[in-house]
């Protein structure tokens, strides 16, 4: 079994349960946690719900990507275009919860793991969190949902983290509003029990320390000096400012989709003036539908998973990329919009 989803005292309990592929993400999984957000939200039962995963290294490294890419070379793109389009369905239904949810995401958190624990009521990280929304190192977008978390990040955060795909720790992921509470790890076993026998989320409050200092907090100052123009005003901001975190910043922007970084960019824009996840959902959606076809994606996945060479080879370089690519990619879809 994947995933697990039951009843335990009054908490209706969800479990990753694929630690030897780091919890990843598959299509039945998404559909299993949606049914069971389903059925517990009428039941008087389930005073709130708890989602874990089963393993040290990862709550969720990200979408099982193997069968998009399958079916994407050989032309079928309405296998990813569906798995997107119900998994963010399931990330919206996460996200309008009535009842409290409480996600404990320790290790890798990416991706899809970000989908799923992200807008959770109360997310909790330990000392091995490692958040990302590394999309654009493989061609795609920061998509379910996450574009809405970069968008209420502080300052140019949101930005700093959706082009360079830097990793946070449980510090940063809370400076960034990616997480709640720092919980060590030791406790969370008894915490969850303790969840499950009294429905209340008060008692994480009870076993959560101060978290660790942030760095992301220490180089706020210039990465919201260097983030705050378009593509091209960002490289040359890093490129003058020479402090090692631009250089770093510099050198991962050089390595991901110059198409995926620019059309990230217009979509965390519209996601602080929309500030709706369904709405956020749906911007991410005109590029996801379109990544296999007309994107970066399936040329992403080859590069990082498949020949595993780490030399994709882009549409477009930083020089090159034209603004009706990007506008292309964010056009509405019309009759093939999202559908929540």
């Amino acid at each position: 079994m994947d995933i697990f989803c039951e009843i335990r005292g009054r908490a209706g309990r969800i479990t990753l349960n694929r630690p030897q592929a780091l919890n990843a993400l598959s299509y039945e999984m998404c559909l299993a946690i949606e049914k069971a957000l389903d059925d517990w939200r009428e039941d008087e039962a389930v005073q709130i719900v708890v989602i874990d995963a089963a393993g040290d290294k990862a709550f969720c490294a990200g979408g099982d990507i193997q069968e998009m890419y399958d079916t994407g070379t050989s032309g079928n793109y309405d296998y990813g275009r569906q798995f997107w389009a119900d998994e963010y369905r399931m990330n919206a239904k996460i996200a309008e919860y009535p009842n409290p949810i409480v996600a404990f995401l320790q290790g890798f958190v990416m991706g899809g793991g970000v989908g799923v624990g992200g807008h959770a009521s109360h997310r909790i990280v330990c000392e091995t969190s490692q958040v990302a929304m590394p999309e654009t190192g493989i061609g795609l977008v920061p998509d379910v949902g996450g574009t809405l978390l970069l968008a209420r990040a502080p300052g140019m955060i949101g930005e700093y983290l959706g082009l360079t795909a830097a990793r946070m720790d449980a510090g940063d992921a809370i400076h960034a509003g990616f997480a709640d509470h720092y919980v060590p790890r030791e406790y969370w076993l008894d915490l969850v029990v303790e969840l499950e026998e009294t429905g209340d989320v008060g008692v994480i409050e009870k076993v959560a320390s101060p978290p660790p200092a942030s760095k992301l907090a220490e180089h706020q100052p210039v990465i919201d000096a260097c983030f705050a123009g378009g593509l091209s005003g960002i490289v040359g901001a890093l490129e003058a400012d020479g402090s090692d975190i631009a250089q770093s910043a510099l050198k991962s922007i050089r390595r991901n989709s110059p198409l995926a970084m620019a059309v990230t960019l217009v979509n965390i824009g519209r996601a602080r003036a929309a500030d709706d996840i369904r709405a956020v959902l749906g911007c991410e959606y005109e590029y996801t539908y379109r990544s296999m076809e007309h994107g970066d994606f399936l040329e992403g996945i080859r590069a990082a998973i498949v020949d595993k060479d780490r030399n994709p080879q882009w549409k477009y370089s930083l020089d090159t990329l034209p603004d009706a690519a990007v506008e292309q990619m964010t056009a509405p879809l019309g009759v093939d919009a999202l559908k929540l």
